[in-house]
């Protein structure tokens, strides 16, 4: 017969593996919830199994071959990847001008195969990131391209911006894409609450700071998201064409990483413009 201190160390070991399980379960959600977004950009920096060191940004006082910016312009730092360390899925194009002018407010304008879809980028908030997007898209980088990732619970972002996703289908390397630099992160919503609101876009990074590359995404619904990711402007039209692609769903393609997948209903970027500041 089983004696009152059996039972009651049995009742013990059974809370404390409940307690395990719930605090291994948060953790997971805790370490989902931060690497759905930056996976698709995480992987551009893994190369055979090995993450890339990001660049060191210098710092304020290496700036002695720099001339000062002038009026109205922000001193812009792009750090190349080393070559040899650069797979199949970077397109490189070179590299931004270093001075970026932080004043007006620009469109940017995605036309996809399912209409277009536009932005407001405040430059005075995001010059770098404003500078590196009017660079690239003026170098046709974003052209023909598809969005790659559609996450519906949880985050609720289309994440595009990946020059190598292109042509029929999908490949395991989809989301490994980017320039051939990588950026400090702007415009940070530390303050806000929601720091990522429907209809904020913003840059696609890993982990480690200073990794914003090409890659963004577009949120169509309020978003827990760790205030950590560049918001570069917020959307002005066709929020209802990522509706709909949001309602069609994805294939669970990268569910057991970050969650997710590929969209269902396919997003082709067919031509991205950024238009002359204004104001």
């Amino acid at each position: 017969m089983t004696s009152t201190r059996e039972r009651q160390r049995a009742a013990a070991r059974a809370r404390l593996e409940k307690e395990m399980a719930e605090r291994a379960a948060k953790a997971r959600k805790r370490r989902q919830t931060t690497a759905i977004v930056s996976a698709g950009a995480a992987l551009v920096l893994v190369v055979a199994g090995t993450v890339w060191l990001a660049v060191s940004l210098g710092g304020d006082d290496d700036k002695s071959n720099t001339a000062a910016p002038a009026a109205g312009a922000a001193e812009c730092v792009y750090n190349a990847l080393p070559t040899e360390q650069r797979p199949p899925q970077i397109k490189d194009v070179g590299v931004p001008g270093n001075q970026q002018s932080a004043k007006g407010v620009q469109t940017m304008t995605i036309d996809t195969n399912l209409g277009p879809i536009t932005a407001k980028v405040d430059r005075s908030l995001v010059p770098c990131t404003a500078g590196s997007f009017t660079y690239l898209a003026e170098k046709n980088f974003f052209d023909n391209t598809k969005c790659h990732r559609l996450v519906t619970e949880g985050i609720k972002v289309l994440q595009c911006g990946d020059p190598s996703a292109t042509g029929n289908g999908w490949r395991d390397t989809d989301g490994q894409g980017g320039p051939s630099y990588r950026m400090a992160e702007e415009n940070l919503p530390t303050d806000k609450r929601p720091p990522y609101p429907e209809g904020v876009i913003a840059m696609a990074k890993s982990q480690d700071p200073g990794s914003t590359g090409s890659q963004f995404f577009i949120v169509f619904g309020d978003s827990p998201l760790d205030p950590a990711y560049t918001v570069l402007g917020t959307i002005t039209g066709g929020m209802d064409l990522v509706k709909d692609v949001a309602k069609t769903g994805d294939d669970g393609a990268f569910a057991q990483q970050a969650g997710g997948g590929h969209p269902k209903k396919e997003v082709i970027i067919k031509d991205l413009t950024m238009s002359n500041p204004q104001g």
